[in-house]
């Protein structure tokens, strides 16, 4: 039971608490780069989730083989391996996703979430803890991209997945633009930060009520 507990609050993490966007802040030049489209955000979110999972849970199989001294330069072949087959099938399946994505989809690589997931957690963890891991931020980043790409395409050019919704009159080009995402994700970040310190504050008004109780 505590260990399906553990792995929930693992899972959970990545959702809002340690969000690799809102709350660690990284990878987010690439990210706001394609939150052009939802149908871009989608795309994005989903290959960094087959790629951070994939990595994740073949380093954390393999974690006590690697040595220590040559550890990095294999976590990269490995998500490079990974990264390489998401271009591909994109490439082969939804090219005009892949078009869309551009230099950011073989940036993955390169990417400091995953990276820093495989070196602070895979590497140290069991496999069902890292995929859970892996989960839990691959949603968690999905999510922040698909809401950032929701704002950026319908108030921005006026469309949802490139169908016209608003017309154009009643846009603002600023969201369109890559000024504007860094506008929607520092909203975006600020309703998050109140919402944490607002339930800060009903926990220590809860704890106060049942201490004086």
């Amino acid at each position: 039971m505590q260990k399906k507990q553990n792995r929930l609050s693992i899972f959970t993490n990545g959702l809002l608490k340690e969000n690799p966007l809102l709350v660690l802040s990284i990878g987010l030049c690439s990210s706001l780069a394609v939150t052009t489209n939802v149908f871009n955000g989608i795309g994005m979110g989903f290959s960094m989730m087959f790629v951070l999972v994939m990595s994740e849970l073949i380093i954390s199989i393999f974690r006590n083989m690697i040595p220590e001294d040559i550890r990095l330069p294999i976590f990269i072949i490995v998500i490079a391996a990974f990264t390489t087959i998401v271009q591909l099938l994109l490439e082969a399946y939804i090219p005009s996703l892949s078009a869309s994505l551009g230099v950011f989809l073989p940036l993955i690589v390169v990417n400091c979430i995953i990276m820093g997931r495989v070196e602070s957690f895979a590497s140290k963890e069991s496999p069902l803890d890292a995929v859970t891991d892996a989960f839990g931020m691959g949603f968690g980043y999905t999510w922040v991209l698909c809401v950032i790409s929701l704002v950026r395409e319908l108030l921005g050019s006026g469309s949802l997945f490139g169908k016209a919704v608003i017309p154009e009159a009643y846009t603002v080009k600023f969201l369109s633009d890559a000024p504007g995402g860094f506008f929607v994700f520092g909203l975006l970040s600020a309703i998050t930060l109140a919402a944490e310190r607002a339930a800060k504050i009903r926990k220590a008004k809860a704890k106060t009520k049942g201490g004086a109780a």
